[in-house]
């Protein structure tokens, strides 16, 4: 499955533009989600240098993602482009209910 991961209240507390506190579980079920062969997409608001801060967080905590902010990892947006990414499951805390707990994540995923 291609799965896209926002960051903020997701992977981690809201404290933009620092990063927050690891959320309990996400780490370790992404890890796992990763380890299943799924393809994590990284989908943020960041961008930049905030950006930056969070791919070496997610780096440094074991978890890779197939690509940042787009579909595929050689993908140039450019204006007028549609900003939609190709995905299977979006995890975000601004879903329709709110982020739903990462112990249920891994029991819907894998």
């Amino acid at each position: 499955m291609r799965i896209a991961v926002d960051f903020d209240g997701t992977i981690v507390e809201h404290q933009f533009p620092r990063i927050g506190r690891p959320i309990a579980n996400a780490i370790e079920v992404l890890k796992k989600l990763n380890a299943a062969g799924h393809t994590l997409i990284m989908w943020t608001y960041r961008h930049g240098e905030t950006l930056e801060d969070a791919v070496q967080y997610c780096k440094a905590n074991g978890i890779e993602f197939y690509a940042i902010n787009t579909s595929e990892p050689n993908e140039v947006w450019k204006d007028g482009m549609n900003r939609l990414i190709e995905a299977d499951v979006f995890i975000d805390d601004r879903n329709v209910g709110g982020l739903m707990d990462w112990a249920l994540v891994e029991k819907e995923l894998l």
